[in-house]
């Protein structure tokens, strides 16, 4: 009962005021942004000029993220999207004091671990990627078309729970890679973000 009550605020948290947090705004472009990954390679948006990216706020602390990744889902999204060409920046902005944080060993161990199918995964623990996007929770979804402008910001899905199979949601960045890849407008642009505050 306790587990569930603490889950519910957080949830509750993710949705109050969400649009009230500064950040990148879908239809205009997206601010460009340098980041090093677990292996020390840097990558910028503008590296990627032309291709579709997502980015993912990533904590595998948080339960809800967790259950995407336990389930598989998380996963299984990461390698449809980048077997299509889409890269895949999944973004952990947790500060150093956290104990959500990863050092670089800990982070390639963790993505062995985890199956973990992303282009990347970014050592944003100065928070200046999640910051730069708004980035609230983990997890928080953008999807950036190959125009560089930002088509898609909010929850992954519209399934705001920390248990069961994410795969009886409606996946909203699969909805806006779909839509995006067909030359459509995403129907879907935005939606309000659930999960866990990011440990900035």
């Amino acid at each position: 009962m306790k587990m569930k009550t603490v889950i519910a605020g957080l949830t509750v948290l993710a949705l109050t005021g969400w649009q009230a947090f500064a950040g990148a705004e879908v239809g205009k472009q997206a601010p460009d942004f340098t980041g090093k990954d677990i292996h020390g390679k840097t990558h910028s948006l503008a590296d990627y000029k032309g291709r579709i990216v997502v980015l993912e706020a990533y904590n595998l602390d948080c339960p809800y993220v967790a259950n995407h990744y336990n389930s598989g889902a998380m996963q299984e999204l990461q390698a449809e999207a980048t077997g299509k060409g889409v890269v895949w920046l999944t973004v952990n902005s947790v500060n150093a004091e956290s104990s959500g944080y990863r050092s670089p060993e800990q982070a390639k161990t963790e993505w062995k671990k985890a199956g973990i199918k992303a282009t990347a995964w970014i050592d944003d623990s100065a928070g200046k990627i999640g910051k730069l996007y708004g980035m609230r929770t983990t997890p928080h979804l953008f999807v950036i078309d190959e125009k560089g402008v930002l088509a898609y910001a909010g929850a992954i899905d519209d399934r705001p729970e920390a248990k069961g199979d994410p795969r009886e949601a409606n996946n909203h960045v699969r909805a806006a890679l779909r839509d995006l890849q067909a030359n459509q407008p995403v129907k879907v642009a935005e939606t309000k973000p659930y999960g866990c505050g990011v440990k900035y």
